[in-house]
């Protein structure tokens, strides 16, 4: 057995799901969640939510393209390169671009803090 995998983005990307590449579900990842996301036709890269129910932080870094996340309505310029870091769970966030599937999102949580991370399954879900 080998000490290491690859995949490419493509490989990993859900054929159900184009636009979500799930990173931490591919590997099998339990130590902190993982997962790019690519900006799709009608702008958006990714969706509105919040972090309430799991406490989790998000780190949020462009990869690739430009993107305008939205925290807790106040808009935050993010051109590849740049990382945002959204501490308070309770925070809506959401992402979007006007550069369609130029632009890649890298997303990693962790446990809330004082707490080790644990999958809560919702990835699960959407590759059923």
């Amino acid at each position: 057995m080998s000490a290491y995998r690859t995949a490419s983005l493509d490989e990993i990307a859900s054929e159900k799901w184009p636009h979500w590449i799930p990173v931490r579900h591919h590997f099998g990842i339990q130590s902190f969640g993982i997962n790019l996301w690519r900006g799709r036709d009608d702008g958006t890269v990714i969706p509105e939510h919040d972090e309430g129910e799991s406490g989790e932080p998000e780190l949020y870094w462009v990869a690739e393209g430009h993107a305008t996340f939205t925290v807790d309505g106040e808009e935050v310029d993010a051109p590849a390169g740049t990382c945002v870091w959204v501490t308070e769970s309770r925070a809506k966030r959401a992402a979007r671009t006007d550069r369609g599937s130029e632009t890649l999102v890298l997303a990693v949580s962790a446990g809330a803090p004082g707490e080790v991370y644990a999958p809560d399954g919702w990835d699960s879900k959407y590759l059923d």
